[in-house]
């Protein structure tokens, strides 16, 4: 293995080349849109979208905020086939901090959060959206660092209070918020795409799901691949009011496997793929994945940012990984989204480039530079690797901060 360094301002950037293959045994899992993790992560990037373009359209610039301590407690249900219904809320915990004004001009933090949470579920899961409990635990206290001195006000404590949007200091230098990392690799093997198309194909709009009512979002998926076998433990809620009885169900479930072989026929040509279907049912005793909204975050269930997919949409413990949870951070410089998302985008550059197994890892140190990380490293399975090409593509990474943040208020970027 050769390696590089080199220094950009206050980055120091290392550059691996000939680094080893992955191995070609592959563990990894994916949450469908109906898993109470999934749909805390997707809320708490909701919530930070909205508050973001309101305070950018009122204001001109995003203020500070973090919703990425979001959490969902499962509520209470009754299923019978043929119906069933909710007997207790699904509770919102809205966990985190938002200026609640700027210049002396309120802005409706609970009402804006509050709209955003109804039409979340009333898209995602419609049978949850009249029985919500909302608890706002929002503040507006500043971090760690705020030392009075007399009769003066540190800076630090208008941040969540700002006189103007002169007093947010990121308009003058974006600096990292957190001492944190953020990593991305590439490409996917034939295995990892099939796990991610599978879960979408069951838990999204497709033409099983629309052709099914009885299908639900809560789809989970775990699957063992060895290079040619596929082993996989799949979780396929079906929903109660559209299964009349036990045989029903039974015969529902034997649709869902006839449609894996048939995909893993197409998606994995060649391959020997043995699928385990809702592991936990007993037909017999009518212990089964039945519910009355197609999640089990109507009963019991939680659902917590961060315990979901990782940004490229799978969670892979034998690939590179980290646990910042992005969703709900704040889009401008919070290093535990914008360096994730900036990593796997340099990893897939560096792919499309060398044409081989890209890795990076940004590595943030806060109150530094957001465009200056502490270390920079690049790892390449390629043995003859361009530095200055590289290089320059890192560089361009990083110059596009205030642009990706752009996007992610404006068009949002989906955390699969």
């Amino acid at each position: 293995m050769h390696r590089t360094s080199t220094t950009f301002g206050n980055s120091h950037i290392v550059i691996e080349a000939g680094a080893p293959q992955p191995d070609a045994t592959t563990i990894v899992e994916r949450k469908g849109l109906g898993h109470p993790d999934t749909l805390a992560d997707h809320l708490a990037e909701q919530l930070s979208r909205a508050y973001s373009r309101y305070t950018v359209e009122h204001f001109g610039a995003v203020l500070h905020h973090n919703f990425d301590k979001l959490a969902l407690l499962g509520g209470g249900s009754e299923v019978r086939y043929g119906g069933g219904k909710m007997t207790s809320p699904v509770r919102v915990l809205v966990n985190g901090r938002a200026a609640p004004m700027c210049g002396g001009e309120a802005i409706p933090v609970t009402e804006i959060v509050e709209a955003e949470v109804k039409a979340f579920f009333a898209e995602r899961l419609p049978e949850v959206s009249a029985h919500l409990d909302i608890a706002f635990n929002i503040t507006s206290n500043s971090s760690p660092g705020a030392v009075l001195t007399g009769n003066d006000v540190p800076d630090r404590t208008r941040w969540f209070n700002p006189r103007s949007i002169d007093d947010l200091r990121e308009r003058r230098v974006r600096l990292s918020n957190d001492t944190s990392l953020g990593t991305g690799w590439a490409p996917e093997n034939p295995f990892e795409t099939f796990v991610r198309d599978l879960v979408d194909h069951f838990s999204g709009e497709s033409d099983f799901t629309r052709a099914h009512a009885w299908c639900g979002s809560d789809v989970k998926l775990m699957g063992y691949w060895d290079g040619q076998h596929a082993d996989i433990v799949l979780c396929v809620p079906q929903k109660s009011r559209h299964v009349a009885s036990r045989a029903e169900y039974v015969r529902n479930a034997e649709a869902v496997l006839a449609e894996c072989h048939r995909l893993a026929g197409i998606w994995l040509p060649g391959a020997d793929a043995a699928f385990r279907l809702n592991a936990r049912d007993v037909p017999e005793k009518d212990e089964l994945y039945l519910t009355y909204t197609g999640s089990s975050i109507e009963s019991g269930d939680e659902g917590v940012v961060g315990r979901g997919n990782r940004v490229n949409g799978l969670i892979t413990p034998l690939r590179p990984m980290n646990l910042e949870g992005a969703s709900g951070k704040n889009p401008v410089y919070h290093v535990g989204k914008l360096y994730n998302i900036a990593a796997l985008r340099l990893a897939r550059r560096l792919h499309e480039a060398t044409g081989e197994h890209a890795e990076v890892h940004l590595v943030s140190t806060t109150g530094q530079r957001l465009d200056q990380p502490w270390r920079v490293l690049v790892r390449l399975t390629a043995q003859e690797v361009e530095i200055d090409k590289v290089q320059a593509l890192v560089t361009e990474a990083l110059d596009e901060f205030p642009a990706l943040t752009d996007e992610l208020i404006h068009d949002g970027i989906v955390l699969s």
